[in-house]
């Protein structure tokens, strides 16, 4: 596997890897199993040895375990790592409750993932997303405060709008912004994502295949015990309908000799310097395959096919992801 090349986060903020990784599947998500630690640490460990050094998790994933895991893996690794932590949701029994962005519980997540990490000072430091029971100006100015401690690097927003990230970026620097980002997730080019690209913030770009959609793997109807069921895109109609989008994609992965998932991760990749794939990974054998789809290039006929059959409004129903 080749090593995976650098790219700046914000004005002169950090270099990290190109390719992100998504530590959440190492840990039991909505009361799942947990994954094989031994396997996950091993994951991170051969992510590391190609260059991946973009760690991503959150204090609420799998209620911390997430944490404790990465801080197992990155013993001895510390100079190797860029630990992104996402903070606020709170969650009770596997189930979502709401948000808590209060600063006097900013400063206590804070303290329990630095204890649960085994780490001084957190590299990008971020809300999950913004719900407007706190103003912005308090979120972003105690992370800011977090800063002047030597607990945070940098400011990184998640899930949040064009108009809040100018805001909080007048506050102090923004870093990163994480969102969903795919083929059929496209909704941010509407104003999103040229904000970010005007104010100089890196993007760091989650599910890339939009929940398995264009992974090319599945079949109308889903089964009656996927959670999936839930999202109207996955429903009925909508679903046949999107699947005949992703032939497109599936076909195209067989002329160019790589899989969907490949297809969809370099399309991310190549929508500029500053856009991240983030992928989610819980095992070795995903590596090599993610690794190589940040070196597909495509044609200019190929990428107009592609964001003509999944150009905006083209995918019928929406997900959590939909704004």
């Amino acid at each position: 596997m080749s090593e995976i090349t650098k790219i700046q986060l914000g004005h002169n903020g950090p270099m990290v890897s190109k390719l992100g990784l998504g530590c959440m599947r190492m840990s039991s998500i909505w009361g799942g199993p947990t994954p094989d630690e031994a396997e996950s640490i091993a994951t991170i460990h051969q992510a590391l040895d190609n260059g991946i050094n973009f760690l991503n998790t959150g204090d609420f994933y799998g209620a911390g375990h997430n944490e404790m895991l990465i801080g197992k893996a990155i013993k001895g690794k510390r100079d190797e790592t860029f630990i992104s932590v996402k903070f606020g949701a709170i969650f009770h029994n596997g189930q979502w409750i709401g948000m808590d962005l209060r600063p006097i519980a900013i400063k206590n997540f804070v303290n329990y993932s630095l204890t649960r990490l085994g780490i001084e000072t957190i590299d990008l430091y971020q809300p999950s997303r913004m719900d407007d029971s706190v103003p912005i100006e308090d979120i972003i100015g105690t992370i800011a405060g977090l800063i002047q401690e030597g607990k945070v690097r940098h400011i990184g927003v998640s899930e949040i709008t064009a108009e809040q990230l100018r805001t909080a970026n007048d506050i102090y620097p923004i870093s990163a912004l994480e969102i969903g980002y795919s083929l059929a997730d496209r909704q941010i080019e509407n104003d999103l994502l040229s904000t970010a690209r005007e104010l100089g913030i890196g993007v760091v770009a989650f599910a890339n295949t939009a929940e398995g959609l264009l992974t090319g793997d599945l079949k109308a109807p889903l089964s009656q015990d996927d959670y999936r069921n839930y999202f109207s895109r996955f429903q009925g109609e909508n679903l046949i309908h999107n699947l005949e989008k992703v032939e497109v994609l599936k076909q195209m992965a067989i002329n160019k000799g790589f899989t969907p998932t490949q297809l969809a991760i370099a399309w991310v990749k190549e929508q500029g310097d500053h856009i991240m794939p983030l992928v989610s990974m819980s095992r070795r054998s995903r590596l090599p395959e993610n690794i190589a789809a940040m070196e597909i290039v495509f044609t200019p006929e190929e990428m107009n096919i592609l964001n003509t059959t999944f150009a905006i409004g083209s995918i019928k129903g929406g997900t959590y992801l939909q704004r």
